[in-house]
């Protein structure tokens, strides 16, 4: 069985990439399981805070996740034609202490998707990601790009994928990262 867990970079219940990740879930092909965690709780990054108190548990049980996963799958919303800051608080706080970073990051393989209210598809957001991801010293997909534009047209109101070509890209792009991420176990 191969693990992928999904992180979703925005906040909001109604999440487009929310959604995008249940999605991804629904359509994983057999012998793959996409786990979906939540940034939810993770307060913002401060350094006088993590002398104090150490790490938060949040930040604890999140990167217990990602270091178990076989690959990892960031949802990103686009703001202001980047990344969120919320997802990148995030992902800040994963590599605290700097000692985790091997055991939570490195050589993890990971993908990044997205999905918009507008036209541009998170691609701006995506190509954000590629230096962060580097840094880390990750194993970044490069084997499709899912890039979801005018989400509000191809999500019904509850959140549910509708589109059938947007269906068959998501199936894809999950099937061919899972094998990724299996050949690099």
């Amino acid at each position: 069985m191969t693990t992928i867990l999904g992180i979703p970079g925005s906040l909001r219940k109604a999440s487009f990439n929310a959604a995008l990740l249940r999605a991804a879930a629904e359509l994983a092909p057999s012998g793959v399981r996409l786990e979906i965690a939540s940034i939810a709780g993770i307060p913002l990054y401060d350094g006088d805070m993590e002398e104090a108190e150490g790490v938060p548990a949040s930040v604890d049980e999140l990167k217990a996740r990602v270091a178990a996963a076989d690959g990892l799958i960031l949802a990103t919303p686009e703001y202001n034609n980047s990344l969120p800051g919320v997802l990148k608080n995030a992902v800040d706080w994963l590599t605290r202490p700097p000692s985790d970073i091997p055991r939570v990051f490195r050589g993890r393989p990971v993908a990044v998707i997205g999905a918009t209210p507008g036209k541009g598809g998170t691609i701006l957001a995506q190509s954000a990601w590629l230096p962060v991801l580097r840094t880390l010293g990750t194993l970044p997909w490069f084997g499709g790009r899912l890039m979801v534009s005018n989400a509000g047209q191809v999500f019904d109101a509850t959140g549910r994928l509708t589109d059938d070509s947007v269906r068959k890209q998501v199936a894809d792009f999950v099937a061919g990262f899972a094998a990724f991420a299996a050949r690099t176990k």
